[in-house]
């Protein structure tokens, strides 16, 4: 008889411990309870909850599982199994299960509810709304049906009606977690930035610990074009979660764009560290080679560009910046190369030939380089410098006429612009000198 009254004693013990939210001591006494009385159906679904609460799904479903053995028609317990079964993506089981429970309760609106959400996992649209309607006649105000709904809405881009639906969740039950941030994608996929921010805002406050959240508002505020704003966000999730590493790789990516390049050299390095080497963000290899080069670093730059150049061969950026690391190594002949790979993509970026102008230019190449140069400007007006390179090989090539042209040009453009105003100023001197020497 002591060893029962033990069992009751943990058990009571359990409940208070998960009062507490001690998970791990919780399941210790009430392991020790079951271990004493096995055949105790509630115990095993207490574990049950106990193994979620903890992360551990596979258990949590056995213990379920081992409760419906012992108490078959417990519908609480199977609607807990079939819910642990959908949300490990076990959907096909799950749907047994709530099958099952509807055979033996036809009026159990849960049973029709939680089939919404597994239907459409499974994209299987219109079997979902016929459970949203079937859950409707036995009740009405149900926030979960119409919150699954909107889920199967969204998957169809039907934003409008996703939104009526996830609107009358927050009717219903002003707190239910999860649905502003459903309102936050909708709007911002109808291009509501600011009603987007709110909605994530609101999600916030219910849950203000969430990293997810703060990543969202950091990615919406850089679509704002607030990047002070997108950087305070990631600092607040580095501050919650310090070894975050998709924090860390956003917030570089950012500090590049600002070009507080030391600042993301630290911070590609800490994501790099906290991945355990691993570079699974996109274009991880691509920034961070641009970092490096932008640090002075171009013989490790070249290696990252490399690396990111084998996993899309296609990245023409990484061609355009590899092409700088090897005319910084002064190897302009494979530089011109990559840049001739990148034109192949995309002939149109007027980037792409002021880089191959320069490779020529150190090359020797001066007609390559001036005729670059000058489909350079053609492309993109505003590349200043191209018509400063094309007034070097013009020069070169002895065009004294035309290499004042795109002098004066580019100075009409940027006055202030210090090599063009020298190069004009000794143009008189290196013609001159020019009359003594052979071509």
């Amino acid at each position: 008889m002591s060893d029962w009254l033990d069992a009751e004693k943990r058990v009571e013990r359990a409940q208070q411990l998960s009062e507490s939210q001690r998970w791990a001591e919780a399941l210790a006494e009430l392991d020790a309870a079951v271990a004493i009385n096995p055949e105790n159906a509630l115990w095993h679904a207490q574990r049950g909850f106990l193994l979620e609460e903890l992360n551990r799904p596979v258990e949590a479903t056995g213990a379920y599982e081992r409760s419906l053995e012992i108490e078959p028609g417990d519908r609480d317990v199977a609607m807990a199994l079939g819910a642990a079964l959908a949300r490990q993506g076990r959907h096909a089981n799950a749907l047994t299960v709530f099958e099952n429970i509807a055979r033996q309760h036809s009026d159990f609106e849960p049973a029709y509810c939680h089939r919404i959400f597994v239907y459409a996992q499974l994209g299987r649209h219109d079997q979902a709304e016929e459970m949203f309607y079937r859950a409707q006649e036995i009740d009405e105000d149900c926030p979960h049906c119409f919150y699954y709904m909107g889920e199967s809405l969204s998957m169809r881009s039907l934003t409008d009606r996703a939104l009526f639906c996830w609107q009358k969740v927050l009717d219903l039950d002003p707190e239910y977690v999860g649905v502003n941030h459903h309102i936050a994608e909708a709007m911002r996929i109808k291009g509501d930035l600011q009603s987007a921010r709110e909605y994530l805002l609101r999600e916030l406050r219910n849950d203000p610990g969430n990293t997810d959240l703060l990543l969202d508002l950091a990615d919406l505020a850089l679509q704002s074009g607030d990047k002070d704003g997108a950087v305070t966000k990631l600092e607040q999730v580095i501050e919650l979660e310090p070894r975050h590493a998709e924090a860390y790789y956003q917030l570089a990516c950012i500090q590049l764009e600002q070009e507080r390049v030391a600042k993301a050299l630290t911070s590609f390095e800490v994501a790099l560290s906290l991945a355990d080497g691993r570079t699974e963000f996109p274009n991880f290899d691509a920034r961070y080679g641009e970092t490096l080069l932008r640090s002075g670093k171009p013989e490790d730059a070249k290696a990252r560009l490399e690396r990111a150049l084998r996993r899309d061969a296609n990245d023409h950026r990484a061609m355009f910046l590899l092409a700088e690391c090897l005319l910084s190594l002064k190897k302009p002949e494979e530089a011109a190369n990559c840049c001739r790979r990148a034109l192949a993509l995309d002939d149109r970026n007027g980037c792409l030939h002021h880089q191959l102008s320069i490779c020529l230019l150190h090359m020797k190449k001066y007609e390559g380089s001036l005729e670059h140069a000058l489909r350079a400007v053609e492309l993109d007006p505003a590349l200043t410098d191209a018509l400063f390179h094309s007034a070097i090989a013009a020069v070169r090539l002895r065009r004294w006429g035309f290499a004042k042209t795109q002098l004066r040009t580019l100075l009409q453009a940027e006055p202030n612009h210090q090599p063009a105003l020298s190069l004009l100023k000794g143009l008189w001197r290196i013609r001159f000198a020019a009359m003594f020497r052979r071509k």
